[in-house]
């Protein structure tokens, strides 16, 4: 099997956060949990980033890691997603990784939530405990630039939801636009959710049901390579063109870089980019993105 080239490998380094406990999967607590152990020991462990699990779930992931037998889990990151208001479940983690210190089987490092006002993403801020990073979810309306400004004042994250699983759960590219312009602006980095099976921008199933009706989802290349070019100071237009490039072959990757319609991202701006700004996107899906990138020839 190729090897990807190394700006393709800096750009998807542990970039996929599995959440096949969500739609369209929608995975029992066993199942996901044996696919990403199955994941983490396979050939393309290198794109893998952290489960995602919901807060009142832990318990029922702690049994499902015990029946894969000892040592089978060590090393495992979470990400535990908190309902808005729901502080004391953000509080309560520290005594979760204390359980597993011994094991080193499972750790909370990642919070997700989401905010509707300022002071929501201060409350998630005040109970944050030391050492933890939190995403707050954001909705692309007017609400946005002043709950992006108020997540960075805090020190915390912004996290953008890109579909789901019904045509009208997916924003206009000009709303993602707008959203990683402000995030390169406030030099706020963020990660993204949902819809982002497939490396390229095109009309796809909506679930995994036969006969699913489709629609046109985003592609997770172009939602990095949009945050790239929003970074280097393009406009809105410009990243709203990029995000919705669908053609194959549209993004020329080599040993140093990526080139799209003649601008360039080099390796060391896509690593900046990784590091400080588009972190990761939640995946019900893992096989589903490796599998299109390989259709592509990229893998």
């Amino acid at each position: 099997m190729p090897h990807p080239v190394p700006s393709l490998r800096i750009l998807l380094d542990a970039i996929v956060d599995y959440a096949g406990l969500f739609p369209p999967a929608a995975l029992d607590m066993p199942s996901a949990v044996r696919e990403y152990a199955r994941v983490r020991a396979s050939e393309d462990r290198w794109a893998l980033g952290r489960f995602v699990v919901p807060a009142a779930r832990l318990g029922e992931m702690e049994q499902a890691v015990t029946a894969l037998g000892a040592g089978a889990a060590r090393g495992w990151s979470l990400s535990v997603l908190v309902p808005l208001g729901k502080w004391e479940e953000i509080a309560a983690l520290p005594a979760f990784n204390e359980r597993h210190a011994a094991a080193h089987d499972l750790a909370v490092d990642t919070v997700e939530t989401r905010a509707a006002s300022p002071t929501d993403v201060d409350a998630a801020a005040d109970v944050t405990p030391r050492g933890f990073t939190t995403y707050v979810e954001v909705a692309l309306d007017d609400t946005m630039p002043a709950l992006l400004e108020r997540i960075a004042m805090r020190g915390l994250r912004a996290k953008v939801r890109t579909g789901g699983v019904t045509p009208e759960q997916f924003p206009a590219p000009a709303a993602v636009a707008r959203f990683l312009v402000a995030c390169a602006a406030l030099q706020l980095p963020f990660k993204a959710t949902a819809g982002l099976h497939h490396p390229l921008r095109g009309e796809y199933p909506l679930t995994y049901e036969t006969g699913s009706a489709c629609g046109t989802m985003f592609g997770f290349l172009n939602v990095f390579l949009a945050a790239a070019a929003a970074r280097q100071g393009a406009a809105e237009s410009e990243v709203a063109a990029l995000l919705v490039e669908g053609a194959p072959g549209a993004f020329c990757f080599d040993d140093a870089g990526v080139t799209w319609q003649g601008r360039r991202f080099s390796s060391a701006e896509l690593a900046a980019l990784r590091a400080r700004g588009a972190i990761a996107f939640g995946s019900c899906s893992f096989r589903e993105p490796v599998t299109d990138l390989r259709a592509l020839g990229l893998l």
